[in-house]
């Protein structure tokens, strides 16, 4: 952490730990208006770039919205632990449990605006899913809300292949439908044959895209988690490629590992 000439911490970052305490501590809950600038410089006889910077910190951090033309919000939303192996456990989506389960403990979640096509997908899933150029996928587009805020988009691809000459089979209805039933569609493949038996995921972290800071209603300074994950068979063919964008604030990344 930066410090003044003295030693001590800049004294915007001290007006944000005074009110960054009070959010946690109850005095301003959820959704409460915070004090603007001009009660900051007031209060603690700051510039006015003082106490900008003081509550820049709380919207940075995720624990404060910026609403345009009326003040600044409290965001207090507890993040998710997203536990990176668990949740994809065969044992958990082969007992008909969604994966969402571990994410989000009790709070339950959202599935809003799903959109189901058939698609040419670009070059980049095709190679993943290792199809040839122009093949036909399909595509499963949707956001995910807990506690009503939305913390993830997913664009999961799946070739129809995978259901070849079974077309009229349960499992691969529920592939191409709204419902895809217990266990999702991992669960599916599995009846279909295809059961995934490893996942491989890479995380990057960027800014959002314009797009994206509408869609999950990110704050300014929000970065976004970017995942892309393949799920392969236990012979490590490919069964469904998975790009997701997470809102930066809204998680914890967990991954246990035997030394």
């Amino acid at each position: 952490m930066p410090t003044s000439e003295n030693g001590s911490p800049p004294v915007y970052r001290e007006i944000a730990e005074e009110l960054r305490g009070q959010i946690r501590s109850g005095r301003y809950a959820d959704g409460d208006r915070l004090p603007g600038e001009n009660t900051l410089m007031e209060r603690h006889g700051v510039a006015r770039a003082t106490a900008r910077q003081a509550l820049s910190v709380l919207i940075n951090e995720g624990l404060a919205v910026a609403v345009r033309g009326s003040g600044i919000y409290v965001r207090a939303f507890r993040p998710l632990r997203r536990h990176g192996a668990r949740r994809l456990s065969r044992d958990l989506w082969g007992n008909g449990r969604a994966i969402w389960q571990t994410d989000s403990d009790t709070r339950g979640y959202e599935v809003e605006g799903l959109v189901i096509d058939e698609i040419v997908p670009e070059g980049h899933v095709l190679r993943a899913l290792e199809l040839g150029e122009g093949t036909t996928v399909v595509r499963r587009s949707r956001r995910y809300l807990v506690d009503g805020r939305p913390v993830q988009s997913a664009v999961s691809h799946l070739s129809p292949q995978l259901w070849a000459g079974r077309e009229d089979s349960p499992a691969a209805h529920r592939v191409r439908a709204p419902d895809s039933g217990p266990g999702g569609i991992y669960a599916r493949l599995a009846e279909l044959g295809h059961a995934p038996a490893h996942f491989t995921e890479e995380i990057r972290v960027r800014m959002p895209t314009p797009e994206e800071t509408q869609e999950l209603a990110l704050s300014p300074g929000t970065p976004v988690l970017e995942v892309a994950r393949t799920a392969l068979t236990a012979d490590h063919r490919p069964v469904e490629f998975n790009e997701i964008t997470m809102d930066g604030s809204a998680y914890v990344l967990q991954y246990d590992f035997d030394a």
